[in-house]
């Protein structure tokens, strides 16, 4: 990765058929552009809705990559940050919305704390609550919980509500276990040490992942709670009931990350 003073923030934006979404993101950005230096990558992984036409097209400041195949989110991501120049390279799923001010303060906060590696902003819903995008770091038989009628059992309700971290009012900022990769802003020189995004996950888990990996490297991960994004969030791999699920591609993305990150990490 390149590091050059001039820019403070890269945002990096991986889009898989969300042109809508993508060109709601990139005109927030531009209605409400940071004061701090910055420049934008679209990593456009082998869309079939005509995205980097509208790219191209509506937003010629932006960086785009046209990948010839999906090669997964871990992989586009990567490709982004080492492009990038910035002291901080903030990754953006395509249903983000920024607010006025917000990638400003989340540079503000990340230059007030150094020793934070990696920082997660406030996710709200678009009805403006609270979305819940910090977590404890899961069991193994976590997912499994959340995916199936078990998890509804009273047994296991304190459980989940400890891995969403529901016991914390999100009112105050802290360190966390890890945050949700949709919004993620990360200090650059830190990448050199704890390393990009595992590439070996195509979808879910990269950002459990890489959070784990620089809590291992004594690099923390923090909640800036007065920082808000909106995320228009819908979690695909839990769309169908019970075990219905594991017949969506999505699920078994997710099952076979869940499989890779238990075996990496043996905990």
């Amino acid at each position: 990765m390149d590091s050059t003073p001039s820019i403070d923030v890269s945002l990096i934006i991986t889009v898989f058929n969300n042109r809508s979404l993508l060109r709601q993101l990139l005109r927030g950005i531009k209605r409400f552009p940071p004061h701090v230096a910055y420049e934008i990558f679209v990593v456009d992984n082998h869309s079939s809705d005509l995205v980097s036409e509208m790219v191209t097209q509506e937003f010629p400041e932006v960086k785009l990559f046209v990948l010839p195949k999906n090669y997964g989110l871990a992989y586009a991501n990567n490709l982004g940050m080492r492009n990038a120049h910035g002291r901080y390279v903030l990754i953006l799923n395509p249903d983000i919305a920024v607010l006025e001010g917000s990638i400003d303060a989340l540079v503000a906060f990340a230059d007030a704390h150094p020793h934070a590696g990696i920082v997660g902003p406030r996710l709200l819903n678009p009805d403006k609550s609270l979305q819940f995008s910090t977590y404890r770091f899961p069991k193994w038989y976590t997912p499994i919980l959340r995916r199936t009628p078990l998890g509804k059992l009273k047994l296991f309700q304190n459980e989940l509500r400890s891995y969403v971290m529901k016991d914390w009012d999100h009112a105050d900022d802290r360190p966390v276990d890890w945050v949700l990769g949709a919004a993620m802003l990360i200090r650059a020189s830190t990448l050199a040490k704890v390393g990009m995004q595992d590439e070996h996950f195509f979808l879910y888990f990269e950002d459990v992942d890489l959070c784990k990996r620089f809590w291992n490297n004594a690099i923390e991960v923090w909640y800036a709670h007065k920082v808000p994004f909106i995320h228009y969030h819908r979690r695909e791999s839990a769309e169908s009931p019970g075990f219905q699920g594991i017949i969506t591609p999505a699920t078994k993305y997710h099952i076979q990350s869940w499989i890779k990150y238990f075996r990496k990490h043996r905990k």
